[in-house]
Protein backbone atom coordinates (compact mmCIF):
# COMPACT_ATOMS: atom_id res chain seq x y z
CA UNK A 1 0.00 0.00 0.00
CA UNK A 2 1.37 3.52 -0.95
CA UNK A 3 0.04 6.65 0.11
CA UNK A 4 -2.23 8.47 -2.63
CA UNK A 5 -0.77 10.79 -4.93
CA UNK A 6 -3.20 13.41 -3.98
CA UNK A 7 -1.79 13.22 -0.29
CA UNK A 8 1.90 13.53 -1.65
CA UNK A 9 0.75 16.77 -3.88
CA UNK A 10 -0.61 18.57 -0.79
CA UNK A 11 2.48 17.77 1.08
CA UNK A 12 4.83 18.57 -1.63
CA UNK A 13 3.37 22.25 -2.22
CA UNK A 14 3.52 22.59 1.98
CA UNK A 15 7.38 21.53 1.48
CA UNK A 16 8.61 23.80 -2.00
CA UNK A 17 6.68 26.64 0.24
CA UNK A 18 9.62 26.14 2.99
CA UNK A 19 7.22 24.62 5.66
CA UNK A 20 6.67 21.13 6.93
CA UNK A 21 4.28 18.46 5.86
CA UNK A 22 3.92 15.29 8.18
CA UNK A 23 1.53 12.06 8.05
CA UNK A 24 0.74 11.45 11.23
CA UNK A 25 -1.23 9.73 13.66
CA UNK A 26 -3.63 6.84 12.87
CA UNK A 27 -2.33 6.55 8.68
CA UNK A 28 1.52 6.39 9.53
CA UNK A 29 0.45 3.70 12.42
CA UNK A 30 -1.45 1.64 9.85
CA UNK A 31 1.30 1.81 6.60
CA UNK A 32 3.99 0.66 9.24
CA UNK A 33 1.82 -1.95 9.70
CA UNK A 34 1.04 -2.70 6.19
CA UNK A 35 -2.68 -2.03 6.78
CA UNK A 36 -5.25 -0.43 4.90
CA UNK A 37 -6.00 3.06 6.84
CA UNK A 38 -8.84 1.47 9.77
CA UNK A 39 -10.79 4.57 8.50
CA UNK A 40 -10.24 4.50 4.80
CA UNK A 41 -8.49 6.99 2.73
CA UNK A 42 -9.78 9.61 4.41
CA UNK A 43 -7.48 9.25 7.21
CA UNK A 44 -5.00 10.56 5.62
CA UNK A 45 -3.81 13.36 7.72
CA UNK A 46 -1.48 15.82 7.71
CA UNK A 47 0.40 17.95 9.86
CA UNK A 48 2.64 21.62 9.61
CA UNK A 49 4.01 24.47 11.05
CA UNK A 50 2.15 26.43 8.82
CA UNK A 51 -0.79 28.94 9.86
CA UNK A 52 -4.31 28.20 8.94
CA UNK A 53 -4.26 31.32 7.02
CA UNK A 54 -0.96 30.71 5.45
CA UNK A 55 -2.25 27.08 4.25
CA UNK A 56 -5.13 28.76 2.85
CA UNK A 57 -3.46 31.47 0.82
CA UNK A 58 -0.92 28.60 -0.07
CA UNK A 59 -3.64 26.50 -1.79
CA UNK A 60 -5.81 29.02 -3.37
CA UNK A 61 -4.48 28.51 -6.61
CA UNK A 62 -3.58 24.77 -5.92
CA UNK A 63 -6.92 23.41 -7.88
CA UNK A 64 -6.73 24.14 -11.13
CA UNK A 65 -9.79 22.72 -12.41
CA UNK A 66 -12.10 25.00 -9.82
CA UNK A 67 -10.87 28.17 -10.24
CA UNK A 68 -14.47 29.00 -9.60
CA UNK A 69 -14.79 27.68 -5.86
CA UNK A 70 -12.04 27.93 -2.99
CA UNK A 71 -9.17 25.72 -2.82
CA UNK A 72 -9.97 25.26 0.66
CA UNK A 73 -13.86 24.15 2.38
CA UNK A 74 -13.11 25.22 6.22
CA UNK A 75 -10.79 26.44 8.65
CA UNK A 76 -11.70 25.50 12.30
CA UNK A 77 -10.91 26.71 15.66
CA UNK A 78 -8.92 23.81 15.73
CA UNK A 79 -6.65 24.59 12.62
CA UNK A 80 -7.67 22.42 10.76
CA UNK A 81 -7.90 23.57 6.93
CA UNK A 82 -9.36 21.17 4.31
CA UNK A 83 -7.34 21.16 0.88
CA UNK A 84 -9.31 20.46 -2.33
CA UNK A 85 -7.89 18.37 -4.70
CA UNK A 86 -9.48 16.88 -7.87
CA UNK A 87 -8.86 13.90 -7.49
CA UNK A 88 -11.56 11.26 -8.97
CA UNK A 89 -11.62 9.41 -5.54
CA UNK A 90 -14.85 11.37 -3.69
CA UNK A 91 -13.12 10.01 -0.27
CA UNK A 92 -9.77 11.99 -1.23
CA UNK A 93 -11.14 15.41 -2.66
CA UNK A 94 -10.13 17.54 0.72
CA UNK A 95 -7.17 16.66 2.64
CA UNK A 96 -7.22 17.71 6.35
CA UNK A 97 -4.16 19.72 6.59
CA UNK A 98 -3.70 20.67 10.73
CA UNK A 99 -0.92 23.53 12.07
CA UNK A 100 0.85 21.84 14.86
CA UNK A 101 -0.63 22.50 18.25
CA UNK A 102 -0.10 22.33 21.89
CA UNK A 103 -3.82 22.28 24.14
CA UNK A 104 -3.98 23.28 27.12
CA UNK A 105 -6.68 22.22 29.70
CA UNK A 106 -9.72 20.20 28.93
CA UNK A 107 -12.32 21.22 31.74
CA UNK A 108 -15.08 19.06 30.31
CA UNK A 109 -13.30 15.73 29.70
CA UNK A 110 -14.11 16.07 26.28
CA UNK A 111 -13.06 19.53 24.45
CA UNK A 112 -9.42 21.92 24.90
CA UNK A 113 -10.31 25.16 26.80
CA UNK A 114 -8.17 26.85 23.93
CA UNK A 115 -5.61 26.00 21.12
CA UNK A 116 -1.83 27.24 21.60
CA UNK A 117 -0.19 26.49 18.01
CA UNK A 118 3.34 25.06 18.55
CA UNK A 119 6.48 25.65 16.46
CA UNK A 120 7.59 21.84 16.03
CA UNK A 121 6.20 18.22 15.26
CA UNK A 122 7.17 16.88 18.59
CA UNK A 123 5.43 19.12 20.85
CA UNK A 124 2.60 18.57 18.55
CA UNK A 125 2.84 14.74 18.93
CA UNK A 126 3.18 15.40 22.98
CA UNK A 127 -0.69 15.83 22.63
CA UNK A 128 -1.76 12.33 20.91
CA UNK A 129 -3.05 9.33 22.79
CA UNK A 130 -1.59 6.16 22.78
CA UNK A 131 2.20 5.66 21.18
CA UNK A 132 1.68 3.76 18.19
CA UNK A 133 -0.49 7.18 17.14
CA UNK A 134 2.44 9.45 18.22
CA UNK A 135 3.97 8.60 15.10
CA UNK A 136 4.78 11.36 12.09
CA UNK A 137 6.74 10.55 9.16
CA UNK A 138 7.92 13.03 6.08
CA UNK A 139 5.00 13.77 3.77
CA UNK A 140 7.63 12.54 1.10
CA UNK A 141 8.53 8.74 -0.23
CA UNK A 142 11.66 7.37 -1.02
CA UNK A 143 12.22 3.62 -2.56
CA UNK A 144 9.06 2.82 -0.64
CA UNK A 145 10.16 3.93 2.29
CA UNK A 146 9.11 7.34 4.72
CA UNK A 147 12.66 9.55 4.17
CA UNK A 148 12.20 10.67 7.68
CA UNK A 149 10.30 9.38 10.60
CA UNK A 150 9.57 10.95 14.45
CA UNK A 151 8.87 8.81 16.87
CA UNK A 152 9.31 10.17 20.17
CA UNK A 153 7.37 8.02 22.42
CA UNK A 154 9.03 4.56 20.71
CA UNK A 155 5.78 3.91 18.73
CA UNK A 156 7.31 1.38 16.87
CA UNK A 157 8.68 -0.51 19.43
CA UNK A 158 4.99 -0.95 20.55
CA UNK A 159 3.88 -1.33 17.76
CA UNK A 160 6.11 -4.66 17.58
CA UNK A 161 5.37 -5.59 20.36
CA UNK A 162 1.35 -5.11 19.82
CA UNK A 163 0.63 -3.05 22.94
CA UNK A 164 -1.92 -0.12 23.20
CA UNK A 165 0.09 2.25 25.32
CA UNK A 166 -0.39 5.96 26.18
CA UNK A 167 1.12 8.89 25.95
CA UNK A 168 2.94 10.03 29.38
CA UNK A 169 0.91 9.21 32.15
CA UNK A 170 -2.71 7.51 31.44
CA UNK A 171 -4.27 9.68 34.11
CA UNK A 172 -3.37 13.01 32.29
CA UNK A 173 -4.41 11.59 29.08
CA UNK A 174 -7.69 10.46 30.06
CA UNK A 175 -8.49 12.89 31.69
CA UNK A 176 -8.15 15.37 28.77
CA UNK A 177 -10.42 13.65 26.82
CA UNK A 178 -12.32 10.89 28.44
CA UNK A 179 -13.44 9.43 24.99
CA UNK A 180 -9.71 7.87 25.00
CA UNK A 181 -10.67 5.31 27.14
CA UNK A 182 -13.20 3.79 24.85
CA UNK A 183 -10.65 4.28 22.17
CA UNK A 184 -8.04 2.54 23.75
CA UNK A 185 -10.64 -0.47 23.88
CA UNK A 186 -11.34 -0.19 20.22
CA UNK A 187 -7.49 0.06 19.17
CA UNK A 188 -7.21 -3.33 21.08
CA UNK A 189 -10.01 -5.19 19.12
CA UNK A 190 -9.32 -3.51 15.77
CA UNK A 191 -5.38 -4.28 15.68
CA UNK A 192 -5.82 -7.31 17.78
CA UNK A 193 -3.16 -5.51 20.63
CA UNK A 194 -3.08 -6.26 24.65
CA UNK A 195 -3.27 -2.84 26.79
CA UNK A 196 0.00 -1.86 28.94
CA UNK A 197 -0.61 -2.33 32.25
CA UNK A 198 -0.83 1.01 33.86
CA UNK A 199 -2.63 2.20 30.71
CA UNK A 200 -5.54 -1.19 31.90
CA UNK A 201 -5.15 -0.17 35.25
CA UNK A 202 -6.26 4.00 34.22
CA UNK A 203 -8.99 2.55 32.26
CA UNK A 204 -10.13 0.44 35.80
CA UNK A 205 -10.29 3.79 37.69
CA UNK A 206 -10.76 6.25 35.66
CA UNK A 207 -14.08 4.87 33.96
CA UNK A 208 -16.14 6.91 35.47
CA UNK A 209 -14.63 9.94 33.34
CA UNK A 210 -16.69 8.25 30.19
CA UNK A 211 -19.92 9.93 31.67
CA UNK A 212 -18.82 13.24 30.80
CA UNK A 213 -18.65 12.57 26.98
CA UNK A 214 -21.76 13.55 24.51
CA UNK A 215 -23.65 10.54 23.74
CA UNK A 216 -23.09 11.46 19.66
CA UNK A 217 -19.13 10.66 20.64
CA UNK A 218 -19.71 7.55 22.33
CA UNK A 219 -22.16 6.41 19.86
CA UNK A 220 -19.61 6.98 16.93
CA UNK A 221 -17.26 5.19 19.09
CA UNK A 222 -18.55 2.17 19.76
CA UNK A 223 -19.73 1.50 16.30
CA UNK A 224 -16.17 1.50 15.46
CA UNK A 225 -15.71 -1.10 17.98
CA UNK A 226 -18.61 -2.89 16.98
CA UNK A 227 -17.20 -3.14 13.50
CA UNK A 228 -13.69 -4.15 14.16
CA UNK A 229 -13.13 -7.67 13.40
CA UNK A 230 -12.77 -8.50 17.42
CA UNK A 231 -15.83 -6.25 18.25
CA UNK A 232 -17.50 -8.77 20.39
CA UNK A 233 -13.84 -8.86 22.46
CA UNK A 234 -14.04 -5.10 22.80
CA UNK A 235 -17.63 -5.52 24.58
CA UNK A 236 -15.86 -8.20 26.97
CA UNK A 237 -13.12 -5.95 28.31
CA UNK A 238 -15.57 -3.01 27.86
CA UNK A 239 -17.62 -4.89 30.99
CA UNK A 240 -14.73 -6.17 32.53
CA UNK A 241 -13.28 -2.07 32.86
CA UNK A 242 -16.37 -1.09 34.22
CA UNK A 243 -16.85 0.86 30.73
CA UNK A 244 -20.08 -0.55 29.39
CA UNK A 245 -22.54 0.51 32.30
CA UNK A 246 -21.45 4.05 30.85
CA UNK A 247 -22.58 3.09 27.29
CA UNK A 248 -25.02 0.00 27.81
CA UNK A 249 -26.15 -0.43 31.53
CA UNK A 250 -29.10 -2.48 30.40
CA UNK A 251 -26.88 -4.82 28.17
CA UNK A 252 -24.62 -5.05 32.08
CA UNK A 253 -27.22 -6.68 33.61
CA UNK A 254 -27.44 -9.80 31.83
CA UNK A 255 -24.11 -10.57 33.81
CA UNK A 256 -24.17 -13.86 36.14
CA UNK A 257 -27.71 -14.03 34.96
CA UNK A 258 -28.48 -17.70 34.21
CA UNK A 259 -30.85 -19.19 31.59
CA UNK A 260 -32.88 -22.38 31.13
CA UNK A 261 -31.50 -25.39 29.61
CA UNK A 262 -31.93 -24.28 26.04
CA UNK A 263 -28.62 -22.25 27.09
CA UNK A 264 -25.38 -22.68 28.21
CA UNK A 265 -24.06 -19.13 28.88
CA UNK A 266 -25.29 -16.41 30.82
CA UNK A 267 -27.39 -13.65 29.57
CA UNK A 268 -24.46 -11.72 28.78
CA UNK A 269 -22.19 -14.20 27.59
CA UNK A 270 -25.00 -15.57 25.25
CA UNK A 271 -25.72 -11.71 23.88
CA UNK A 272 -21.97 -11.44 23.21
CA UNK A 273 -21.36 -14.85 21.42
CA UNK A 274 -24.38 -13.89 19.26
CA UNK A 275 -22.60 -10.79 18.53
CA UNK A 276 -19.11 -12.50 17.74
CA UNK A 277 -21.55 -14.82 15.21
CA UNK A 278 -22.36 -11.53 13.60
CA UNK A 279 -18.70 -9.72 13.57
CA UNK A 280 -17.10 -13.17 12.17
CA UNK A 281 -19.96 -13.07 9.51
CA UNK A 282 -19.45 -9.70 8.59
CA UNK A 283 -23.15 -8.18 9.02
CA UNK A 284 -23.91 -5.47 9.41
CA UNK A 285 -24.08 -2.48 11.98
CA UNK A 286 -28.06 -3.05 12.45
CA UNK A 287 -27.31 -6.41 12.77
CA UNK A 288 -24.47 -6.53 15.02
CA UNK A 289 -26.27 -4.10 17.50
CA UNK A 290 -29.21 -6.29 17.13
CA UNK A 291 -27.41 -9.52 17.62
CA UNK A 292 -25.86 -7.81 20.67
CA UNK A 293 -28.82 -6.45 22.04
CA UNK A 294 -31.36 -9.16 21.12
CA UNK A 295 -31.84 -10.42 24.43
CA UNK A 296 -31.12 -7.54 26.88
CA UNK A 297 -34.47 -7.93 28.57
CA UNK A 298 -33.93 -11.44 29.82
CA UNK A 299 -32.38 -10.10 33.10
CA UNK A 300 -36.07 -8.33 33.44
CA UNK A 301 -38.55 -10.80 32.20
CA UNK A 302 -37.05 -14.01 33.91
CA UNK A 303 -39.23 -15.97 36.10
CA UNK A 304 -38.34 -19.02 37.68
CA UNK A 305 -35.26 -20.61 39.00
CA UNK A 306 -32.47 -23.03 37.15
CA UNK A 307 -33.15 -24.93 33.78
CA UNK A 308 -36.95 -24.52 33.47
CA UNK A 309 -36.51 -20.35 33.84
CA UNK A 310 -38.79 -18.53 31.43
CA UNK A 311 -38.69 -15.37 29.77
CA UNK A 312 -41.83 -14.62 28.71
CA UNK A 313 -42.37 -11.52 26.25
CA UNK A 314 -38.87 -10.68 26.66
CA UNK A 315 -38.51 -9.76 22.45
CA UNK A 316 -41.18 -7.35 23.20
CA UNK A 317 -40.04 -5.55 26.22
CA UNK A 318 -36.37 -6.24 24.85
CA UNK A 319 -37.88 -3.89 21.83
CA UNK A 320 -38.40 -0.86 23.96
CA UNK A 321 -35.43 -1.46 25.93
CA UNK A 322 -33.35 -1.39 23.13
CA UNK A 323 -34.93 1.09 21.07
CA UNK A 324 -34.38 3.57 24.61
CA UNK A 325 -30.69 2.55 24.42
CA UNK A 326 -30.13 3.72 21.12
CA UNK A 327 -32.17 6.59 21.36
CA UNK A 328 -30.13 8.07 24.51
CA UNK A 329 -27.00 6.91 22.28
CA UNK A 330 -28.49 9.20 19.14
CA UNK A 331 -28.26 6.33 16.85
CA UNK A 332 -30.08 7.13 13.75
CA UNK A 333 -33.73 6.70 13.55
CA UNK A 334 -33.37 4.44 10.50
CA UNK A 335 -31.12 1.89 12.62
CA UNK A 336 -33.05 2.49 15.57
CA UNK A 337 -36.32 1.05 13.84
CA UNK A 338 -34.47 -1.97 12.31
CA UNK A 339 -32.65 -3.01 14.85
CA UNK A 340 -36.59 -3.09 16.88
CA UNK A 341 -38.08 -4.51 14.55
CA UNK A 342 -35.46 -7.42 14.52
CA UNK A 343 -35.57 -7.56 18.23
CA UNK A 344 -39.00 -7.90 18.36
CA UNK A 345 -39.24 -10.87 15.95
CA UNK A 346 -36.37 -12.83 16.48
CA UNK A 347 -38.34 -15.51 18.22
CA UNK A 348 -40.59 -16.57 15.02
CA UNK A 349 -41.42 -20.16 15.07
CA UNK A 350 -40.14 -22.04 12.29
CA UNK A 351 -41.15 -26.12 13.54
CA UNK A 352 -41.85 -27.17 10.67
CA UNK A 353 -45.28 -28.88 12.17
CA UNK A 354 -46.14 -25.46 12.62
CA UNK A 355 -45.26 -23.57 10.13
CA UNK A 356 -47.84 -23.11 7.05
CA UNK A 357 -47.44 -21.01 3.76
CA UNK A 358 -50.30 -18.72 4.92
CA UNK A 359 -47.96 -18.15 8.82
CA UNK A 360 -45.31 -17.54 6.46
CA UNK A 361 -46.87 -14.92 4.56
CA UNK A 362 -47.90 -13.32 7.48
CA UNK A 363 -44.31 -12.91 8.99
CA UNK A 364 -43.05 -11.78 5.65
CA UNK A 365 -46.43 -9.25 6.15
CA UNK A 366 -45.79 -8.09 9.16
CA UNK A 367 -41.98 -7.87 9.31
CA UNK A 368 -41.41 -6.94 5.51
CA UNK A 369 -39.93 -8.69 2.56
CA UNK A 370 -36.75 -6.42 2.80
CA UNK A 371 -36.23 -7.19 6.52
CA UNK A 372 -36.44 -11.22 6.17
CA UNK A 373 -32.83 -12.03 5.89
CA UNK A 374 -31.51 -9.96 8.23
CA UNK A 375 -34.18 -11.77 10.58
CA UNK A 376 -33.12 -15.18 9.62
CA UNK A 377 -29.22 -14.52 10.52
CA UNK A 378 -30.16 -12.90 13.52
CA UNK A 379 -31.93 -16.14 14.50
CA UNK A 380 -28.54 -17.99 13.50
CA UNK A 381 -26.36 -15.87 16.12
CA UNK A 382 -29.11 -16.81 18.11
CA UNK A 383 -28.97 -20.25 18.03
CA UNK A 384 -24.78 -19.82 17.97
CA UNK A 385 -25.08 -17.67 20.79
CA UNK A 386 -26.76 -20.34 22.94
CA UNK A 387 -23.94 -22.42 22.52
CA UNK A 388 -25.55 -25.11 19.85
CA UNK A 389 -23.13 -26.40 16.79
CA UNK A 390 -25.77 -25.25 13.89
CA UNK A 391 -26.38 -22.03 12.78
CA UNK A 392 -29.23 -23.38 10.38
CA UNK A 393 -30.68 -26.89 11.65
CA UNK A 394 -33.11 -28.87 9.12
CA UNK A 395 -36.20 -26.60 10.81
CA UNK A 396 -34.67 -23.06 10.16
CA UNK A 397 -33.53 -24.56 6.37
CA UNK A 398 -37.27 -25.61 6.07
CA UNK A 399 -38.17 -22.09 7.05
CA UNK A 400 -35.78 -20.61 4.43
CA UNK A 401 -37.42 -22.80 1.69
CA UNK A 402 -41.08 -21.79 2.81
CA UNK A 403 -40.09 -18.09 2.15
CA UNK A 404 -38.37 -18.78 -0.97
CA UNK A 405 -41.40 -20.45 -2.02
CA UNK A 406 -44.02 -18.09 -1.37
CA UNK A 407 -41.60 -14.87 -1.80
CA UNK A 408 -43.95 -13.69 -4.99
CA UNK A 409 -47.43 -14.35 -3.12
CA UNK A 410 -49.34 -10.83 -1.93
CA UNK A 411 -48.59 -10.04 1.46
CA UNK A 412 -49.60 -6.28 1.42
CA UNK A 413 -52.54 -4.38 -0.04
CA UNK A 414 -50.25 -2.79 -3.35
CA UNK A 415 -50.06 -6.25 -4.30
CA UNK A 416 -53.75 -7.39 -4.56
CA UNK A 417 -55.14 -7.07 -8.26
CA UNK A 418 -57.77 -4.71 -6.94
CA UNK A 419 -56.86 -1.67 -5.34
CA UNK A 420 -58.65 1.41 -3.68
CA UNK A 421 -59.66 3.03 -6.86
CA UNK A 422 -60.67 -0.30 -8.82
CA UNK A 423 -63.30 -0.77 -5.43
CA UNK A 424 -64.49 2.96 -5.40
CA UNK A 425 -65.46 2.62 -8.69
CA UNK A 426 -67.28 -0.74 -8.82
CA UNK A 427 -69.27 0.32 -5.66
CA UNK A 428 -69.91 4.02 -6.80
CA UNK A 429 -68.36 4.68 -3.70
CA UNK A 430 -66.31 7.65 -2.38
CA UNK A 431 -62.95 7.71 -0.44
CA UNK A 432 -64.03 6.50 3.13
CA UNK A 433 -62.95 3.76 5.75
CA UNK A 434 -65.40 1.41 3.61
CA UNK A 435 -62.56 1.67 0.90
CA UNK A 436 -59.68 0.40 3.89
CA UNK A 437 -61.79 -2.22 5.56
CA UNK A 438 -63.32 -4.19 2.29
CA UNK A 439 -58.98 -4.07 1.46
CA UNK A 440 -58.35 -5.68 4.52
CA UNK A 441 -60.91 -8.28 4.04
CA UNK A 442 -59.71 -9.09 0.79
CA UNK A 443 -55.86 -9.52 1.74
CA UNK A 444 -56.66 -11.44 5.05
CA UNK A 445 -58.52 -14.04 2.52
CA UNK A 446 -55.60 -13.40 -0.21
CA UNK A 447 -53.18 -14.09 2.61
CA UNK A 448 -54.49 -17.53 3.28
CA UNK A 449 -55.36 -19.06 -0.63
CA UNK A 450 -53.05 -16.35 -3.26
CA UNK A 451 -55.43 -18.09 -6.07
CA UNK A 452 -58.02 -15.88 -5.13
CA UNK A 453 -55.86 -12.78 -6.04
CA UNK A 454 -57.37 -12.80 -9.45
CA UNK A 455 -59.04 -9.55 -10.60
CA UNK A 456 -62.62 -11.25 -11.54
CA UNK A 457 -62.47 -13.13 -8.37
CA UNK A 458 -61.91 -9.84 -6.14
CA UNK A 459 -64.10 -7.77 -8.54
CA UNK A 460 -66.84 -10.20 -7.55
CA UNK A 461 -65.89 -10.06 -3.86
CA UNK A 462 -65.95 -6.87 -3.79
CA UNK A 463 -69.72 -6.48 -4.83
CA UNK A 464 -70.34 -9.29 -2.00
CA UNK A 465 -69.19 -7.75 0.60
CA UNK A 466 -70.29 -4.07 -0.75
CA UNK A 467 -73.73 -4.65 0.06
CA UNK A 468 -73.08 -5.27 3.47
CA UNK A 469 -73.38 -2.47 6.32
CA UNK A 470 -70.65 -0.43 7.73
CA UNK A 471 -71.34 -2.48 10.89
CA UNK A 472 -70.83 -5.86 9.22
CA UNK A 473 -67.77 -4.72 7.36
CA UNK A 474 -66.34 -3.62 10.63
CA UNK A 475 -66.56 -6.83 12.39
CA UNK A 476 -65.18 -8.87 8.85
CA UNK A 477 -62.41 -6.29 8.97
CA UNK A 478 -61.62 -6.72 12.87
CA UNK A 479 -61.37 -9.98 12.35
CA UNK A 480 -59.06 -9.88 9.71
CA UNK A 481 -56.63 -7.78 12.07
CA UNK A 482 -57.18 -10.02 14.86
CA UNK A 483 -55.97 -12.87 12.53
CA UNK A 484 -52.16 -12.41 12.41
CA UNK A 485 -50.48 -8.55 12.46
CA UNK A 486 -53.63 -7.77 15.20
CA UNK A 487 -53.49 -10.46 17.42
CA UNK A 488 -49.38 -9.68 17.87
CA UNK A 489 -50.57 -6.78 18.77
CA UNK A 490 -52.65 -7.48 21.31
CA UNK A 491 -50.01 -9.93 22.90
CA UNK A 492 -47.25 -7.68 22.55
CA UNK A 493 -49.13 -4.51 24.19
CA UNK A 494 -50.04 -6.87 26.84
CA UNK A 495 -46.25 -7.94 27.29
CA UNK A 496 -45.98 -4.19 27.52
CA UNK A 497 -48.80 -3.34 30.11
CA UNK A 498 -47.16 -5.80 32.41
CA UNK A 499 -43.66 -4.77 32.27
CA UNK A 500 -43.54 -0.98 31.65
CA UNK A 501 -46.49 -0.17 33.68
CA UNK A 502 -46.83 3.89 33.99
Amino acid sequence: MSVPKEVLQVGSVLQTAGFDAYLVGGCVRDLLLKNPPAGGPADWDVATNALPEEVQNLFSSFVKTMEDKPATVYENQFGTVGVKTDSEDPRLKVIEVTTYRIEGKYTDKRHPDDITFAKTIEEDLSRRDFTINAIAAECSISNSQFSTIVDPYDGQIDLKKKLIRTVGKPHDRFNEDALRLMRAVRFSAQLGFSIAPETLKALRSDANLLEAVSKERIQDEFSKLLMTTRGHEGVRLMQTLGLLRCVLPELEEGVGVGQNKHHVFDVFEHNVRALQYAVEHDFSLELRLASLLHDVAKPKTKRGRGEDSTFYGHQVVGERMAVKALDRLKYPKKIIEHVGLLIREHMFVYDPEAVSEAGVRRLIRRVGKENVDDLIKLREADRIGSGVPKAQPYRLRYLKAMIEKVQKDPVHPKMLTVKGDMIMSILKIDPGPRVGMILAILLEEVLDDPSLNDKHVLTKRVKELGVCSDEELSVLAQKAKQSAVGAQKRIDDEIKKKYFVK
